[in-house]
């Protein structure tokens, strides 16, 4: 048995006349690639909008017959414009610098919803009785971990009736 590189061995021959030796050298070389494995995965971004992972959650049982050196994945840091799927790359390296790759996809998911702040806000009626307010107006710093799409109001335009009627009870919702 012999490990991996060069080792210097002495053949004896020996009969009834006497015996002679001989020196050769057996090289041993590791050209066998390692068994790349990866799996999917899915990661949430947090309040911040930031997401990770690693290689070894990645990785799914790569292998060597003589060890593996490194497992690199090449994305590891997400944020909200890798909200989807992501393909990427696990890498693999053996102990003597045999390389082996595969792809996995990495799915960023954003479920925290965005926080509606909302203000109140004081219109007037102009001369035929009509007012409005825009969604801009009533917000009060609403935000989102990965920003805000749309603001929209359930009624921006008021008239007389609904004054006469005291009936601004009105909801502000994030899109």
């Amino acid at each position: 048995s012999f490990g991996i590189g060069a080792t210097q061995v002495t053949a004896t021959a020996t009969n009834a006349v006497g015996s002679s030796s001989t020196t050769f050298t057996v090289t041993v070389v590791d050209n066998q690639v390692p068994t790349a494995v990866a799996q999917n995965v899915t990661i949430n971004l947090d309040a911040n909008g930031a997401a990770s992972t690693t290689a070894a959650a990645v990785n799914n049982g790569s292998t060597d017959a003589c060890g593996i050196a490194s497992i690199v994945l090449s994305k590891t840091s997400f944020d909200c414009t890798n909200v989807g799927n992501n393909n990427v790359t696990l890498t693999v390296t053996d102990v003597n610098g045999n390389v082996s790759t595969c792809n996995a996809t990495v799915n960023v998911v954003d479920n925290i919803n965005p926080t509606a702040i909302c203000q109140n806000v004081t219109i007037f009626l102009d001369a035929t009785g009509n007012a409005s307010t825009s969604a801009a107006a009533v917000n009060n710093g609403s935000f989102d971990n990965c920003g805000v799409a749309s603001l929209a109001l359930s009624k921006t335009a008021f008239n007389f009736a609904d004054w006469s009627l005291n009936c601004f009870s009105d909801s502000f919702s994030l899109e």
